[in-house]
């Protein structure tokens, strides 16, 4: 964010709860066993979402929803020692923050700390996450860390070189052509982006094998992102710390001086006690509460001071806000002087200068009294606390021995004769530093006995992986053989299945006929007595008789319906013809050679509609009188056919026999 619009925004909030916090404490099981479930206490500052959820789930909704904070009464009920601590805290996202609310490495209990800060609490696990959650939310606590700020960026190969090959220089070059060109790219991101790093590169033949940047950044700032691709491979990982450490989660606000210029445009700059320009405000919008916020943002204003006298009723009230010190020059500050103490630092506009100039000339007014003060404060006491009381009327050694009253020392305020030297008190800090390094020197050293014991437990079972492995591949192979040949089975099976399905619904349909063809039926209700089946047939096709007969058979004296009797030619009928069939119902008009060769044979045929037929699935079943009178319909029409064709014949032979004695006559004639 540019440098202008950050001092423009000015922050509604001064809690932790710039986001959602999230409330951790161990429901049931063990970290270190049992798999665990976890209350969980969603705090967004209005209200809470509870849930009891699994350590998996717990870490997936971590990586989705990215709390600002996750709070708990103790780290380890997070991991199962330093090491996986450190790994939980690699994983966390960038903008999440683990917070333990009980202190650091001695942590209080719980319900002490809720106590001193009002917080509700209870003696369950979900009670305890809310509670967690809510002092995490008004800063209370320790930031739990293993990484520093900066970020270790390595660019290398991403696939290995090889060994062999006519092509094999031309495919290295390539590789190492393409890890220095995107080096480049990442050197060139870094230097736009304004960010400092180290760079350290390792030549090979035709470019580099890598390239290592040491970014003073965190991740999310840095404008290169993770990523695999071809040639080249680009990994991004956070430094490590020595250890674990604890840091407060309120950030410590120094002592600092504050100038202001009120108006219609507000304008507040703030420095340090070395006088150093922190930031500058100007604004149009905001009141008296936001200007004071912003300045409790950014430290705790020991002076405030205007530019004209007497003070402006606007920076008075800044400066009870705070019960600082005002101060103000013996005569308003004329433009030129303004100009000239400003000129060494950045403004955007004249009111940004006349704050910044209070604040310098304040600080030109103090800066002899903040010498002897700091000179005269011991290692350990915070010089701005002391200022404070200087400022307020007391003196150094009255401020110092409150100081040390606070701390139980009183000998260090009170025997000023006493405090160590300079070189006695940077001794103490060097020997301080040296055992600390030694006892970290001692941890690493059984540290790394502990990883070469594990290395070597690590080989021995990869050997037995690998052949459990190759086992597993060989056990493998054969279930894969045996569940294609139980797939193909089952598909067999089911085919045969639904064969067996078909062949039982044609048994059914089979039986069904044989009832009505064969029984007297004594077994049918009552209403069914004088009833006769009739077997359908789609078409006067011989491929209809045959599907008919395929499906529920077609046999001597059945009574066969034709819902469509057109078209059939002689082996049609024939074949109809073959069956013996009691009668022939039709829809429709025979052929004159169907109806002549059914009528030779003796097949009665008659029309369907005169016969009232009600139809079951594929068969049908008609009233026994229906199809008897159709038969006796037929045989009298058969009968008058019969003679008919008998008179053509007579009339035939006599016209014959005629023509023959008319011949004969004409011949003896001649």
């Amino acid at each position: 964010m540019p440098a202008r619009l950050r001092r423009l925004n000015v922050s509604s909030r001064t809690s932790a709860l710039d986001a959602v916090v999230y409330g951790v404490d161990i429901q049931s099981g063990d970290v270190r066993g049992t798999a665990p479930s976890y209350a969980l206490a969603v705090y967004d500052g209005d209200g809470f979402e509870r849930d009891v959820v699994s350590y998996r789930k717990l870490r997936r909704l971590i990586d989705d929803e990215e709390p600002a904070i996750v709070a708990t009464d103790n780290a380890y009920e997070l991991a199962e020692d330093k090491d996986d601590l450190v790994r939980f805290l690699g994983a966390l996202p960038d903008p999440t923050r683990l917070v333990q609310v009980t202190g650091a490495d001695r942590p209080e209990p719980l319900s002490r700390v809720a106590d001193r800060h009002d917080v509700p609490y209870a003696k369950d696990p979900m009670s305890e996450a809310e509670a967690a959650a809510r002092l995490a939310a008004q800063n209370v606590g320790q930031v739990v860390t293993a990484f520093t700020d900066r970020t270790r960026l390595k660019v290398s190969r991403g696939r290995s070189t090889g060994s062999g090959g006519w092509s094999e220089d031309r495919y290295t070059r390539r590789i190492h052509g393409a890890v220095r060109k995107r080096s480049r790219e990442v050197q060139s991101a870094l230097e736009d982006a304004g960010l400092a790093y180290d760079r350290e590169v390792t030549e090979k033949y035709g470019g580099f094998s890598r390239a290592i940047f040491e970014v003073e950044a965190r991740p999310d700032d840095i404008p290169v992102s993770r990523e695999r691709s071809g040639d080249v491979r680009v990994e991004i990982d956070r430094v490590r710390r020595d250890g674990i450490e604890f840091r407060p989660l309120a950030k410590r606000r120094d002592h600092v001086l504050v100038g202001v210029d009120p108006g219609t445009t507000t304008a507040v700059a703030i420095l340090d006690l070395d006088g150093e320009v922190l930031d500058v405000l100007s604004t149009r919008t905001a009141d008296t509460a936001d200007v004071v916020e912003w300045i409790v943002e950014r430290g705790r204003p020991l002076v405030v001071a205007a530019d004209v006298t007497p003070m402006p009723e606007a920076v008075e009230q800044v400066r009870r806000s705070f019960d600082a010190a005002g101060w103000t020059p013996p005569s308003d500050l004329p433009i030129d002087e303004k100009q000239h103490r400003t000129r060494e630092h950045a403004y955007d506009n004249d009111h940004e200068r006349d704050a910044m100039a209070a604040a310098l000339e304040a600080y030109d007014d103090h800066a002899d009294q903040f010498r002897r003060v700091d000179r005269k404060v011991p290692p350990g006491v915070d010089t701005g606390a002391v200022l404070a009381d200087v400022l307020d009327g007391e003196s150094v050694e009255t401020a110092l021995a409150a100081r040390a009253d606070d701390d139980g020392n009183d000998d260090s305020a009170t025997e000023p004769d006493n405090e160590p030297s300079p070189e006695q008190r940077r001794i103490r800090d060097l020997e301080r530093q040296v055992g600390r390094l030694q006892d970290h020197v001692e941890e690493l050293e059984a540290t790394a006995d502990r990883k070469d014991a594990r290395v070597e437990e690590l080989e021995a079972e990869l050997d037995e992986a690998r052949r459990q492995e190759r086992r597993e591949a060989r056990e493998r192979r054969e279930v894969s053989r045996l569940e294609r040949q139980v797939s193909r089975l089952e598909g067999e099976l089911e085919a045969e299945r639904d064969r067996a399905d078909d062949l039982a619904a044609k048994v059914e349909r089979m039986k069904a006929l044989w009832k009505l063809d064969h029984s007297n039926f004594s077994d049918v209700e009552a209403e069914k007595d004088g009833l006769v089946p009739v077997k359908p047939v789609e078409e006067f096709t011989v491929a209809a008789i045959e599907a008919a007969d395929e499906s529920y058979g077609l046999s001597e004296d059945d009574v066969v319906y034709l819902r469509d009797a057109g078209g059939a030619g002689r082996s049609t009928a024939e074949r109809l013809v073959d069956v013996t069939p009691r009668v022939v119902l039709k829809n429709g008009g025979l052929s004159d050679v169907a109806d002549e060769i059914l009528f030779e044979h003796e097949t009665p045929v008659g029309p369907a509609a005169e016969v009232a037929m009600q139809e079951v699935d594929e068969l049908a079943v008609a009233r026994e009188d229906d199809v008897e009178a159709v038969i006796e319909d037929w045989h009298e029409r058969a009968a008058v056919r019969r003679k008919q064709r008998t008179a053509e014949t007579i009339d035939r032979i006599i016209s014959e026999h005629r023509a023959d004695r008319d011949r004969a006559g004409a011949g003896d004639g001649d």
